[in-house]
């Protein structure tokens, strides 16, 4: 345990754990913790440990504890490896039986080394002129060894995660794959930091009091991790595990985005006729209903409940929960096809309004980073070149104040959260949109909202021909 540099008051102790699932929900204490951890980080490790080279920055966290006698202090870890090591002297360990892990991975490793080098030497062959039914006969082979490959590093994994168990309060142990089920774990499941400190603070007889997770060094390769800034904890790789190890402490529960109290008479009509219609969606309602059972009152649901004799999905796009702006819906469900095949065509022009939290540089451009979900934290996305999908917006600079830039964003593809992430994004416009609690460098106050409205939408009307342009100003 590693004593504050100043003693805690005892009123500072927190009476319950905050929940590491919200960014706002960062203790002070724990905030203290987390500072003079980034003070260290930058004097003793940033350098021999080379995290401001591209690529090598880590999230790291910090689990404030109680000893037995009472005093405080705090853990810290650091997220899978570093320098590829697993413990480094004055960290949290690991979360896996290593001499349960040990004799997987040794002759494991020498399996898939072995798997590799057959490859290369069966496509070696193919390259040197083979032809015919030699060629036919070793692209079945390749084809046979790589699906022999597959099979064998599922199992591989499998036995690798079985030995990850982890304890709660109540000394009770899951095994990771349990913890799953009947899902698979995903890849790296159980090396946070999270799991790793809250491990090691049962294995010591400490009591855990608050969790904190930043990052620190070069941005992560996605764009989406900057220094110094405090993050959620992943809900993909550690909603199931957090869950279980925080069981019998007195802990907040994670927060249920898009359940507030939305007005009745929300959303209000724009425009309407016998065929479609545009409504104003205000920030934190729902478009479509979520996956939990309170997360069905939305666009959708209070539509449906407006135009019962209506066909289709309704509503033929989406709008994210924290945007507010024009949605637009069909009453059939052939006005609603059409609709979406003028959106598929990119016929239908949409336009943004936003608040950037810092100041742009340049006055117009187009941004065109691939983006794909990213599949350990929904509803986040991600900037991968490789898997990403194409996703491009135009930007032009409408005002600007001291340490904020307005701008009117036109997205010409629909991918989720496009502008949010092309804001946010060191290659993009680099400057997230005020408000932002998923990519913003600071978490909103629950009073703020998400400085972006779709404020007009320009298409033609299926049935009529005619040109429908429709504008709602921003609100902000």
């Amino acid at each position: 345990m590693i004593p504050f540099a100043t003693a805690p008051e005892s009123g500072e102790r927190p009476s319950r754990i905050p929940t590491p699932f919200d960014r706002k929900a960062v203790h002070p204490l724990a905030r203290r913790a987390a500072t003079e951890l980034m003070g260290e980080l930058q004097a003793r490790y940033a350098t021999s440990w080379r995290l401001h080279d591209p690529g090598n920055g880590k999230m790291f966290g910090v689990l404030v504890v109680a000893a037995p006698d009472g005093s405080l202090g705090y853990l810290r870890a650091f997220s899978g490896m570093m320098n590829g090591r697993w413990d480094v002297d004055g960290w949290a360990p690991p979360t896996f039986d290593r001499a349960q892990r040990d004799q997987v991975w040794g002759p494991g490793e020498a399996e898939m080394l072995d798997f590799a080098a057959r490859r290369a030497a069966l496509v070696n062959r193919l390259s040197s002129g083979a032809h015919g039914t030699e060629t036919a006969r070793l692209t079945a082979a390749v084809r046979a060894l790589d699906e022999s490959r597959t099979a064998r590093s599922r199992t591989l994994m499998a036995q690798i995660q079985d030995s990850y168990r982890l304890a709660n309060a109540h000394g009770v142990l899951r095994g990771v794959r349990d913890l799953f089920a009947p899902a698979e774990p995903p890849a790296g499941a159980g090396d946070c930091a999270a799991p790793k400190l809250l491990a090691h603070a049962y294995r010591l007889g400490l009591t855990p009091l608050a969790l904190a997770e930043f990052w620190w060094g070069a941005p992560s390769s996605a764009g989406d991790r900057r220094e110094g800034v405090f993050y959620a904890a992943c809900r993909g790789k550690c909603l199931p595990i957090l869950t279980h190890m925080l069981e019998g402490l007195p802990a907040d529960p994670p927060p249920l985005f898009g359940a507030a109290a939305i007005g009745a008479d929300q959303p209000r009509t724009v425009f309407e006729d016998e065929h479609l219609l545009v409504v104003h969606k205000p920030s934190g309602m729902l478009t479509v209903p979520g996956r939990s059972a309170s997360l069905q009152d939305c666009v959708v649901s209070r539509l449906r409940a407006r135009y019962p004799n209506a066909t289709g999905p309704l509503v033929v796009h989406r709008l994210d929960m924290d945007t507010s702006g024009l949605v637009l819906a069909a009453k059939d469900l052939e006005v609603a096809k059409a609709l979406q095949r003028r959106f598929a065509l990119r016929e239908v022009q949409k336009h943004y309004v936003a608040w950037l939290d810092g100041e742009v540089a340049g006055e117009h451009g187009h941004i065109t980073l691939p983006l794909r979900p990213d599949i350990d934290d929904r509803p986040r996305n991600i900037h991968d070149p490789v898997h990403g999908k194409p996703a491009h917006t135009e930007w032009r600079v409408l005002a600007r104040m001291p340490g904020r830039t307005r701008v009117l964003l036109t997205p010409h593809t629909g991918r989720s959260h496009q502008l949010r992430v092309h804001a946010a994004h060191p290659a993009g416009l680099n400057a997230p949109i005020v408000g932002d609690r998923l990519y913003g460098h600071t978490p909103p106050d629950d009073d703020d909202r998400l400085l972006l409205h779709a404020e007009r939408l320009a298409f033609e009307h299926p049935v009529t021909g005619d040109r429908i342009v429709v504008e709602r100003p921003a609100p902000f």
